[in-house]
């Protein structure tokens, strides 16, 4: 029962068997009596759930053509097995099928090396790796079989590391915040070493704690006591003198064990280059640890014969510029045998530092600058031919906005692997009711949302100000932590509970976080927790919410009086240390090295955690329940990663909270505004399932070929909320916009050719239309509204045009610079019934009043009035189109019958008619022009730009629908236009 695929199963018996005279059908008859009579601990059937795990799981097996994960594929494995209905039926029930998705792979063709036998022959640090995840971290064989097949795709696209030809692939990784990407790289290494890679750089991070953090994890998992040991004597206090982790209270029982050194079990050995607490460094010690021997000096050193009996080194390096210039100048010193090296380096969120983020319109000559970061990690690339780079990320949209020209930087030109959502995650999912109809709070926000509401002067809002909540949020941490307490003492294992914490996020500015704490500070001295009042309030929020929505599978209290024993010693457990607040925060690395924001190597923290940028990447706040969170940002990408509330919750999923703003400020002075939070989250949240969903649509093979390349996925990066933008503008300079979609907004280009013959082509173009508009003027009525309390009226000539006479005069007309209409005609040509129905348009070619009109024809129709516009200084953009009352109007028809005025003359909409505003404009500047037009009557075509702005209509309104694309361009095309997409 190999990976060569399940065979038949009573022929294996019989071969197997000790006793060969024995007929087989006697040993299969024995085992489907044992299989039917298995217990669920049962070791045979640990084995047989294991391996019907890994069959179903694995992706296009050379033994079988069915999907992974369906039903065909255990039915197949059953018939080659040639099992009997009751046993297949036993299996079933003791191993059912997992339908849930698998990771989704774009990638180009590659030339296939890393085969299931070849990685069964050599997978000492896989094996090893694969025993810890099921015994001491306690995944089950769905988990580790997903784990295996996700690793294998990822390795499976790396360069052979024997081949003569070096190559350097480029991939990304793209997990869920939170959600468990370390395991995943820290599988990749595994198997890429067994495979033959023996020089890894894992980039961990900005911080010392956060590349602490992952290099424990891999010393842990991967790299093992034996490595760490070296040649020290476990039993001697003298020789563990410097070596890590002697004061780690996870030493030595919870670090991986190979039993002996790996070299002496036929394997090989890794060399640490980095430690716990020691980035790389440059001494002479790393230098020459960074020589690889070759037992044949004739031979290339990714040669088999040299590879294979060479040492592995691994070094986890911090995302710093001095350090990595460190290390790009030690490898230069080793000298040609960097050609030879098979290296691979991981890249932690990889969309933090390592993205180039400098302007290509500043660039010169065509040389390429580059950010600190990104320069080093290029420098790495270049001085290793044969390095794999594969970044890790939950937030792609800097990734693919790399220009994938450029070969130097760090596009995932060769694949891209989106990971399932992992079984037992907390996501945005689970805070948002992304079905729910429109104003009901679904279950999800009733469980987990507490809505901050403060009164802005809306006095629609005003009676539902629920106020800024810290103090409620503060009781809510409290409780949360007795009832852990709770759950301990009747029956629900400790470690889940190993550290209880709270965040406080509000804003990125130090001042503001030292005053936030002082603040929660003094909330904490007057709470009065263990006296009546506190008592009172936990008792009130204990029965309308935490007893309300608590999980029956758990032991939860009936009444907050069986709960309240419980409540200081959550009290105590807080303010242990004297203060219950941590500010986290601070301009070097000193600031945070605090022992309570050590989770390694803090028994318990319970704490609440104040601070901003710090808190919002790569940071696990580990046991976060509460979360108190009102801070604004522009970006798609940096909101999702503040998304800590974000992760696995074991055993107190039903009791994580999270307050969150909704009507916080967003900017300064005039141009602030209020926004919604939640609704962003919730925003981005679809933006992230479109973004899959499209990597899901291309993934299948068809013909045995991709179906397109990463750097060919049309809508790369979808917009869902116009104020929250993809990524910083700084790393979106070589987006295009594709597609907008924003029902009920205007479309108004205000960026019209200056060449005079563009121009007259285009109002050629709008010929029909103007033909059309004649007869007795319209007499346009707007009744009274918030603007002005007393009706108003401005005379329109007027034409009814169906859908598609529109789209194509839009779809026709020029534009200096790229075409700017393109994202909006992506938009509206799908109102044919595709995304809406729209039957037509009602077009609206407003009049001046008498008084300031200038009267014209215009290619022999008319007259009609000219407008005068100006454009803003040395572009090609108008500073406004649309007059406000016209906009007014078109916007009174669009929204209902009961909106215009029933005096209105012009014709009634209905929910499938949109509106066009057409205005002929004369420049400004052109006094002598418009001095011309008024004393013949008639305007020349290449003088008069038809501009215009389209109003969709009420059937393509829908809020749930508004969308902004995006896709990359490619740089190396000669007719590529690298352009901001804003």
């Amino acid at each position: 029962m190999s990976r060569r695929g399940p065979k038949h199963f009573a022929k294996l018996a019989f071969a197997l068997a000790d006793d060969a005279e024995e007929p087989a059908d006697t040993d299969v008859a024995g085992f489907h009596e044992r299989i039917l009579a298995a217990a669920p601990g049962d070791d045979l059937l640990a084995v047989w759930r294991r391996k019907l795990t890994a069959w179903d799981f694995e992706q296009s097996p050379s033994w079988s053509a069915t999907a992974a994960r369906t039903p065909e594929r255990r039915t197949e494995v059953y018939d080659k097995l040639t099992l009997d209905a009751d046993l297949r039926k036993a299996f079933d029930a003791a191993v059912p099928v997992h339908t849930e998705p698998g990771p989704v792979t774009i990638s180009r063709e590659f030339q296939p090396w890393y085969t299931r036998e070849q990685a069964a022959n050599r997978s000492f640090y896989w094996a090893s790796y694969e025993r810890l995840l099921r015994s001491k971290v306690s995944w089950n064989d769905a988990a580790v079989s997903g784990l295996d097949e996700a690793t294998h795709a990822v390795v499976e696209r790396l360069a052979d590391p024997t081949s003569d030809t070096p190559y350097g692939a480029r991939g990304l990784v793209v997990g869920y915040v939170q959600s468990g990407k370390t395991a995943n790289f820290t599988g990749v290494t595994a198997k890429a070493i067994d495979a033959g890679y023996r020089l890894v750089i894992v980039l961990g991070g900005t911080l010392n704690l956060l590349r602490g953090q992952t290099q424990r994890r891999l010393d842990m998992e991967l790299i093992g006591q034996e490595n760490i040991l070296g040649a020290a004597d476990p039993n001697d206090p003298d020789a563990l003198v410097g070596i890590d982790y002697q004061d780690d209270e996870d030493w030595p029982a919870k670090f991986v064990s190979f039993g002996a050194r790996p070299s002496d079990l036929g394997a090989f050995d890794i060399e640490r280059l980095t430690s716990r607490d020691r980035d790389y460094m440059s001494l002479e010690r790393g230098i020459s640890a960074l020589e690889f021997e070759k037992p044949d000096r004739t031979r290339p050193l990714h040669d088999p014969a040299n590879l294979h009996a060479a040492r592995a080194r691994i070094m986890v390096v911090k995302k710093n510029k001095s350090v990595l210039e460190k290390l790009v100048k030690d490898l230069k010193k080793i000298g040609p045998i960097l050609g030879e090296i098979p290296a691979l380096i991981i890249d932690d969120e990889s969309d933090q530092a390592s993205v180039n983020t400098t302007d290509p319109k500043k660039w010169e000559d065509g040389k390429v600058t580059r950010t600190a970061i990104n320069g080093q990690i290029s420098a790495l690339l270049k001085l290793l031919p044969r390095a794999q780079y594969v970044g890790y990320t939950a937030t792609p949209f800097a990734n693919v906005f790399v220009d994938p020209g450029d070969e130097e930087d760090l596009f995932p030109r060769d694949f891209l692997i989106s990971l399932p959502r992992p079984h037992g995650y907390m996501g945005v999912q689970d805070f948002h009711d992304l079905d729910s109809v429109d104003g009901d709070e679904g279950d999800a926000e009733k469980k987990h949302v507490r809505s901050i509401c403060d009164y802005t002067g809306d006095p629609v809002m005003e009676a539902e100000s629920t106020g800024d909540r810290l103090q409620e949020a503060l009781d809510a941490f409290v409780l949360t932590g007795a009832l852990k307490l709770y759950r301990e003492k009747h029956g629900v294992p400790s470690g889940p509970f190993r550290h209880h914490t709270m965040l406080v996020h509000e804003s990125v500015r130090m001042a503001e976080h030292a005053a936030l704490a002082e603040r929660i500070k003094t909330m904490w001295r007057n709470a009065a927790y263990t006296g009546p009042a506190g008592h009172t309030r936990l008792a009130s929020l204990f029965d309308k919410d935490f007893h309300t929505y608590a999980d029956s599978s758990l032991p939860t209290p009936e009444t907050y009086a069986e709960l309240k024993p419980f409540v200081s010693g959550s009290c105590q457990l807080i303010n242990r240390g004297g203060s219950p607040v941590i500010v986290v925060n601070g301009e070097s690395e000193r600031d945070y090295a605090q022992p309570d924001l050590d989770f390694d190597r803090t028994p318990k923290v319970w704490k609440i955690l104040v601070g901003g940028t710090k808190l919002s990447r790569g940071f696990t706040v580990e046991g976060l329940t509460i979360t108190y969170y009102r801070r604004t940002t522009q970006q798609a990408d940096t909101l999702m990663q503040m998304g800590r509330w974000f992760g696995f919750r074991p055993n107190y999923r039903d009791l994580v909270r999270l307050y969150i703003g909704r009507e916080e400020q967003l900017g300064k002075g005039r141009n602030a505004k209020t926004v919604d939070l939640y609704e962003a989250f919730e925003a981005i949240c679809r933006d992230e399932e479109l973004f899959r969903a499209e990597l899901t649509r291309y993934a299948p093979l068809v013909d045995g070929r991709p179906q397109v390349t990463p750097a060919q996925i049309p809508p790369l990066v979808a917009q869902h909320l116009p104020w929250v933008k993809p990524s910083a503008r700084n790393k979106m300079f070589n987006a295009e916009l594709v597609e907008v979609r924003s029902p009920g907004t205007p479309i108004e280009p205000a960026a019209y050719p200056l060449d005079p013959k563009i121009t007259a082509r285009n109002t050629e173009r709008w010929k029909p239309i103007l033909t059309a508009l004649h007869g007795t003027p319209t007499t346009c009525l707007l009744r009274p509204d918030d603007t002005s309390p007393l009706s108003r009226s401005f005379q329109a000539a007027t034409t009814v045009i169906p859908h598609a006479q529109l789209l194509s005069v839009l779809g026709s007309l020029e534009w200096e610079h790229g075409n700017v209409l393109a994202p909006h005609l992506a938009y509206l040509s799908q109102l044919d019934g595709r995304l809406a129905k729209v039957d037509d348009w009602l077009v609206i070619a407003p009049q001046r009043t008498q008084r300031s009109r200038i009267e014209a024809t215009l290619l022999d129709q008319g007259p009609f009035s000219l407008f005068r516009r100006s454009r803003q200084s040395g572009k090609l953009s108008f500073g406004r189109i649309s007059g406000l009352e016209h906009r007014l109007y078109a916007q009174q028809l669009i929204n209902g019958p009961d909106s215009a005025s029933p005096e209105d003359s012009a014709p009634a909409l209905g929910a499938t008619q949109g509106v066009v505003l057409l205005y002929p404009i004369v420049e400004a500047a052109q006094d002598d022009e418009v001095k011309a037009v008024a004393a013949t009557g008639a305007a020349a075509a290449d003088r008069v730009t038809m501009a215009f702005t389209v109003i969709p209509p009420k059937a393509a309104i829908d809020t749930k629908q508004q969308l902004v694309r995006f896709r990359t361009m490619d740089s190396s095309r000669p007719d590529a236009v690298i352009v901001n997409a804003f």
